[in-house]
């Protein structure tokens, strides 16, 4: 089941790249100091993607893809993931750890738990942004690190929301570390609420400025 599109104009686009590049950059820190080294992400690109084109974004319905899903509670009502293909998510435990790309083979439960603390990281910096922007505060579930194919993955947000929009914002980012980079893709799948108070903050913001 589908809602009504979302009236997504720039203003929003906006305020949604600056929450994603200051939450962007606050989680390279806190990943730094888990891995005793500088790693840093590229500027987050923000983009409004048709649901249905997800799984041919991350190579088809059938490829395998690991998900790191939380929840968020509170004032912002959403779902977050960080959503990798199978090989992409072993490159980025080979990052974390420090390792040849290549070393990774499995994920097994040190593997599991260095992604869920990515996704942990990634997930409670956005929402501290949020918080920082729009004063709107939520905190993040425990992660959950899912490995099976793009289409069971996207069931499981559709079946945990109920319903989402025709299209949700999707950041693109790559964790980059001495030269390394692994491209990730951020998911953000707001509930209509939150999204319908970021589009009224918008408008607010503009009428102000129009004065």
């Amino acid at each position: 089941m589908t809602t009504p599109s979302l009236i997504f104009d720039e203003t929003l686009r906006s305020l949604l790249e600056a929450l994603a590049s200051e939450g962007v950059q606050n989680a390279a820190q806190g990943l730094s100091e888990m891995v005793g080294e500088k790693l840093t992400f590229s500027q987050p690109m923000v983009s409004l993607v048709p649901f249905t084109d997800i799984p041919m974004l991350l190579g088809g319905p059938e490829n395998e893809a690991v998900g790191i899903y939380l929840r968020s509670e509170g004032q912002m009502a959403a779902q977050m993931m960080l959503v990798l293909p199978y090989p992409k998510a072993l490159e980025l435990v080979d990052l974390l750890m420090g390792t040849p790309v290549g070393s990774t083979q499995h994920l097994g439960q040190l593997e599991r738990s260095a992604l869920a603390e990515v996704g942990n990281l990634v997930g409670s910096f956005f929402l501290n942004a949020v918080a920082l922007i729009t004063g709107q505060e939520s905190r993040p579930s425990p992660p959950a690190v899912m490995v099976d194919m793009i289409g069971a993955i996207l069931d499981i947000i559709i079946a945990a929301s109920g319903e989402v929009g025709e299209h949700v914002p999707m950041i693109q980012t790559s964790f980059l570390r001495q030269g390394r980079e692994v491209e990730a893709n951020f998911w953000v799948v707001p509930d209509r609420t939150t999204l319908n108070a970021f589009a009224r903050r918008t408008r607010r913001g503009q009428q102000r400025g129009g004065q």
